[in-house]
């Protein structure tokens, strides 16, 4: 009787349980009262890249990422405050192990690990007893002495970032440590922003808040503890309200421009997003589209990115966009996709990582960019039109410009990585975001299934999906289809799939191992207009650009941030206007290499080409070190008409590929 009544009691707890279980049976998924989500993110390391993108992180292990504290030791070395030094307490050093540590663990590289596992134990082994955790406080005076501020170790805003990193950590090994640390941080938290808001250090933490919230959420749907989901209303409460700039006329303000920041703004598009989790309510969901309109129609490039040279600057193709903006969007773009399931935020999360990330870091991915131009024709340290022009903010260097970006830079491709692949709702598996990779998960009753998918996107149309299994597994397969792909073709096994309307479609089915899908997504040319007119040129997820030869020039000068740093100059024309008609008749000649070479993005390995014509413009000049005003008057275009121009043809890659470049150009109708 009394193992009976044993038996109800520990039902009647699992039922519970159930009750409250919600989405995915395998991998972190919101809980009640949270909405349920689509698509879960699944653990570090469970998805690996093949190809290309291994190729862009092997780059990074050998460059920058892996070697920040030798290389930027005053920082990022054991003198750092998230060591227990004396040294830099802020964002600098966590910014760093936000991207050493997805990519160690992604690589299972044990080197990695070790040099990212150092700043998560210094955290976890030095918490407060009252639950805060950070750099400790300075010996008095120190900061006076050394310009070293203790309010900046203070400040919510770094400490976001780490729970970023620890959140890592913990989706890579399960180290329960983590999830007591967060609870009695989050514990300290709700005690102390009455009395120190978000924006009481510095105003960063205020316009970021979203950052913390989302681990709130996540924590939540661990433990559900409901303190959690208080303390989520007293942070979106003390956050910026971005569903109101995002919703208002605030971003179509052009006299005078906005005072936004272009990184916060980037960080702040996931904000109502996030916060709807909580409470469901459409204008949330709508307030992010339409702050991405706002965005595109005053300050917006072809390439995706916005005029914000650190303020939003309009949009002309000359004005600066921000290293840190580019993976601050994106990693803004995947904290969305899988809340809501919405294609359009995978397709521009690929265009920021296809076009603009490659171009703004070179090769060997040891200096990169602060600013780079949509239209790019020199890059020095001379003056130009950005709100913030110090430092040769447009060269090539490491700590010139910013030091953000230097530090910032590596969480673009290692999160893109991770995001290729989520669990779903009903247990299956989806592909939302395409690149050459293998993928290991449970789905189904809990089988354990490999999925290689093999490709050259974005560069060519098809994807293969090769299914392993140790026997027969039912699970659903999700594939997005792109909102630029008119038409799509499915093949299971070789056997034509139809495809509705729907821009993901959900192959239900019982797989065993070999089974083969076939997607492809027929990639046609697409013909945007953008500031005074000029058209942009684009092809499935990518942006083409004038081919420009490049003269790259190591500079030594005294008086900067960094005394050596590349400026490139151009070797051949780049003022051009393209003749209308060739879009009237398609008339381009496009070429696509057989064989995609590991890293495509240079002018030596552009794995595409298309041949247009185009006709000279002299009178289009370099104004300020830049690209000048690119209207076409009237007589030039007469003069065209009447062939007293010489029609040339010219060459374009991909936007990636380029360093200099006209990626949007003017046109003779």
């Amino acid at each position: 009787m009394k193992a009976n009544r044993t038996l109800s009691i520990l039902l009647i707890c699992l039922l519970s349980c159930l009750s409250l279980q919600s989405g995915n049976k395998f991998y972190v998924a919101n809980q009640k009262p949270l909405v349920k989500q689509p698509y879960v993110q699944l653990p570090l390391g469970a998805i690996r890249p093949q190809g290309m993108l291994l190729e862009m992180l092997y780059r990074q292990r050998d460059g920058l990422t892996g070697c920040m504290d030798s290389i930027y030791s005053v920082v990022c070395g054991e003198r750092n405050g998230w060591l227990g030094g004396t040294g830099d307490g802020w964002e600098r050093g966590p910014y760093w192990i936000d991207g050493l540590l997805p990519l160690a663990y992604i690589l299972n590289d044990q080197t990695l690990k070790e040099k990212a596992l150092k700043w998560v134990e210094w955290c976890l082994n030095n918490q407060q007893d009252n639950g805060n955790f950070g750099p400790k406080p300075l010996p008095e005076n120190y900061d006076k002495i050394w310009g070293v501020q203790q309010g900046m170790r203070d400040d919510w805003w770094p400490k976001m970032i780490m729970l970023k990193v620890l959140q890592q950590y913990y989706m890579a090994t399960g180290d329960k440590r983590v999830i007591d640390f967060m609870i009695r941080y989050f514990k300290y938290q709700q005690e102390t922003l009455p009395k120190y808001p978000l924006g009481h250090w510095t105003f960063w933490a205020n316009r970021r808040g979203a950052d913390n919230l989302a681990v709130v959420y996540w924590l939540y749907n661990i433990t559900k503890e409901k303190f959690l989901l208080e303390l989520g209303e007293l942070i979106h409460q003390q956050t910026y309200d971005w569903t109101e700039v995002f919703s208002g006329n605030v971003i179509r303000t052009l006299n005078p421009y906005p005072s936004l920041h272009c990184v916060n703004v980037a960080q702040g598009l996931k904000a109502p997003v996030i916060y709807y989790q909580q409470h469901p309510d459409e204008k949330y969901l709508s307030a992010v589209k339409e702050g991405l309109s706002a965005l595109r129609d005053c300050h917006g490039f072809v390439n995706g990115m916005y005029g914000g040279d650190e303020r939003l600057h309009g949009n002309n193709p000359t004005q600066g966009s921000e290293l840190c903006t580019a993976v601050e969007m994106m990693h803004s773009f995947e904290s969305i996709l899988p809340i809501t399931g919405d294609v359009y935020y995978a397709d521009y999360l690929e265009k920021i990582a296809y076009n603009v990330l490659p171009a703004q870091i070179t090769d060997d991915f040891m200096y990169k960019q602060y600013f780079q131009q949509a239209n790019q024709v020199l890059v020095s340290a001379d003056t130009r039109n950005f709100f913030d022009d110090n430092n040769g903010r447009l060269t090539f260097g490491r700590i010139t410009g910013c030091s953000c970006c230097y530090t910032n830079m590596h969480q673009g491709w290692p999160k893109f990585v991770q995001n290729l692949w989520y669990a779903t709702e009903d247990n299956g598996l989806a592909a939302l975001v395409y690149g050459a990779s293998t993928v290991t998960a449970k789905v189904g009753d809990g089988q354990t299934v490999t999925i290689m998918e093999d490709t050259d996107y974005p560069f060519k149309e098809s994807v293969r999906f090769t299914i392993q299994t140790d026997g027969k597994v039912k699970f659903p397969l999700h594939l997005r289809i792109p909102l630029w792909c008119k038409t799509a073709h499915l093949k299971v096994n070789n056997k034509e799939i139809g495809i509705g309307e729907d821009k993901i479609v959900v192959i239900h089915r019982q797989w065993k191992s070999g089974d083969i899908v076939e997607l492809t997504m027929d990639m046609n040319f697409k013909y945007t207009r953008w500031y005074e007119n000029s058209l942009g040129i684009e092809r499935g997820p990518l942006v083409y650009a004038l081919r420009i030869e490049e003269d790259w020039r190591k500079i030594e000068k005294e008086g900067m941030t960094d005394r050596v740093f590349w400026e490139v100059y151009p070797k051949s024309a780049w003022n051009y206007a393209i003749l209308g008609k060739e879009l009237k008749e398609e008339s381009f000649n496009l070429r696509v290499s057989e064989n995609i070479p590991d890293n495509p993005w240079n002018l030596k390995n552009a794995p595409i080409q298309i041949r247009v014509k185009a006709v000279r413009l002299p009178e289009w000049r370099i104004e300020n070190h830049s690209a000048g005003k690119m209207f076409v008057p009237s007589r030039i275009k007469k003069d065209a008409k009447r062939g007293g121009n010489k029609v040339e043809d010219i060459t374009l890659i991909l936007y990636g590929c380029t360093t200099l470049r006209i990626s949007q150009f003017p046109m003779i109708e």
